[in-house]
């Protein structure tokens, strides 16, 4: 890609709207203008009589799209925050439209698919992963929450299993990811650009029919006995002390990995998905995780983990409150305070639905 080259790509053609993230560099990364111009398209095709199906795809071979821009949003948050605080009204408002798109949204989910990655691919109703998907919510890494609607997938999938991807970060392949409910169909990387060409001359279940496959079995899944058995603990300091305790080798590594995370949003993040379990729609959800997004901005762990990851890249963030035993319920309270005349007011309609 050039210097010239659009961020994204909006075609229609033969009945397919056509979306491409167009940043490889950056993985994707997406941004405020990208979203918008998701956004403006969606709305058009959805009363479009000639568009059947939208797909959604990322330029080059590295994955969909690595989530949102974080460099942008940790200059942002240091002035402020509300540029991203504007990103996130518009991205959310994004990810609740997808969820209730009242057409074919197939998402090409493959290669790496992280944070608002997923917001743009996995409330579709059309999810495509291969063998070289990785898709992780990895938010606790770097002083962050679980947003886009991760949330909502995360306390739908099996039993404690994403509570485990969320706390570890972990990376779901694409056994995994039809597993765990952040996909639906596996389709061989070679064979993608037949099965979209396929959507061109014929309907989304013909293509399927002909191009998808039998999904890999799940790491995860298989491991869920033990999984259940720790993270279904109230707080993040238990899950931690049960996971030390196994004798599995698998959850002592986790432990350490949980304890490298910041202590404050993995609090926050085991606080929303309980929350997420008990909300009904997706729209729900992401008023909430609006709420907490808006919170994290103002705190010191937000930006200290994207300085230690990203901008120095030093890998050793100071957290702070600094250990999981030093949070309080005061410190978790306050990522989920009301927002007055802020709140996103999301609602879910019947009708669209």
């Amino acid at each position: 890609m050039t210097g010239n080259e659009p961020e994204i790509l909006i075609e229609a053609k033969n009945g397919l709207g056509r979306i491409t993230l167009n940043r490889p560099r950056a993985i994707n990364a997406l941004n405020h203008t990208m979203v918008q111009a998701m956004a403006e398209a969606l709305l058009e095709w959805s009363t479009d009589d000639t568009i059947r199906a939208v797909v959604v795809a990322g330029a080059g071979e590295r994955g969909l799209c690595a989530g949102g821009d974080i460099v942008a949003i940790y200059h942002d948050a240091k002035d402020g925050g509300t540029g991203t605080q504007d990103f996130w009204r518009d991205e959310y408002i994004l990810n609740a439209a997808i969820g209730r798109y009242p057409k074919p949204y197939v998402a090409i989910m493959d290669g790496i698919v992280m944070g608002g990655g997923i917001g743009i691919s996995a409330h579709g109703n059309v999810r495509i992963v291969t063998e070289r998907s990785s898709l992780a919510m990895p938010e606790v890494g770097i002083g962050f929450i679980p947003d886009v609607g991760g949330t909502y997938l995360l306390s739908r999938a099996p039993g404690e299993l994403g509570t485990h991807i969320a706390l570890t970060t972990g990376r779901m392949k694409a056994g995994d990811a039809i597993a765990l409910g952040f996909a639906d169909h596996f389709v061989p990387a070679e064979a993608l650009d037949k099965f979209v060409a396929a959507l061109e001359s014929g309907s989304v279940d013909e293509a399927l029919a002909e191009y998808s496959q039998p999904a890999p079995e799940s790491d995860v899944f298989a491991q869920q006995s033990w999984i259940d058995a720790a993270y279904s603990a109230d707080s993040v300091g238990e899950i931690v002390e049960r996971l030390r305790a196994s004798d599995v080798p698998e959850a002592q590594a986790a432990a350490e990995t949980i304890l490298g995370k910041s202590p404050a949003a993995l609090g926050a993040t085991l606080r929303s998905l309980r929350h997420a379990r008990q909300l009904d729609t997706l729209e729900e959800v992401l008023n909430e995780e609006y709420r907490v997004s808006l919170a994290s901005l103002k705190t010191h762990d937000l930006v200290e983990g994207i300085r230690a990851q990203v901008v120095d890249k030093d890998r050793n963030p100071a957290w702070s409150p600094a250990t999981l035993a030093d949070v309080t319920d005061a410190d978790l309270d306050a990522y989920f305070q009301p927002l007055g005349d802020l709140e996103l007011g999301l609602a879910a309609d019947e009708g669209d639905r």
